[in-house]
């Protein structure tokens, strides 16, 4: 029985690492242009792309599943792939959103609000503000109060109120 060579292809299969970079290059402009990967879920819906460069065949089909294997892309709920956010990150935000729902989380544009700094001994500065923080006279009139090196810092939407109430206080 004699062994028949087979010629192979004149045309190379790419690399893996040149699969790689194509799939990132896919996933990329999918992005940019919708916003989000609508259309890539696994390695078989690339090889339309690669088919197109490249002849058909096992080998090709196989470097591109590597390719997809090595790259390890998070998928999002529909099992798409996701390219500009690690596992890592898809795990934090999650973390996150679980966390912002259970606080009730609102954000707040502090435009429209006015810094007031009150200059204090920094030694007495947790003091006063746990102080502030549970006076009446004071609910209204704050958003919120930090502890600064040298004092305190509050946003008010009423300032002049506050400045009236603080220089109230230190009278005799």
């Amino acid at each position: 029985m004699t062994k028949t060579n087979i010629p192979s292809s004149p045309f190379k299969n790419p690399s893996r690492e040149t699969c790689e970079n194509i799939i990132r290059k896919i996933l990329m402009t999918e992005v940019l242009q919708q916003g989000k990967n609508n259309h890539f879920k696994h390695a078989s819906d690339f090889m339309g792309y690669f088919e197109s460069l490249y002849p058909a065949s096992s080998g090709l089909t196989k470097q591109v599943q590597r390719a997809v294997r090595s790259l390890n892309f998070p998928k999002d709920e529909n099992g798409y792939f996701i390219v500009n956010k690690t596992s890592k990150q898809l795990k934090q935000e999650a973390e996150l959103k679980s966390a912002f729902q259970m606080a009730s989380v609102s954000p707040l544009v502090l435009t429209e609000y006015t810094p007031v700094f009150l200059s204090a001994k920094p030694s007495l500065c947790p003091y006063l503000k746990e102080l502030i923080q549970n006076a009446i006279t004071f609910q209204e009139k704050i958003l919120t109060i930090a502890e600064t090196s040298n004092g305190l810092l509050l946003y008010t939407n009423q300032p002049k109120e506050l400045e009236k109430l603080c220089h109230s206080l230190l009278k005799d």
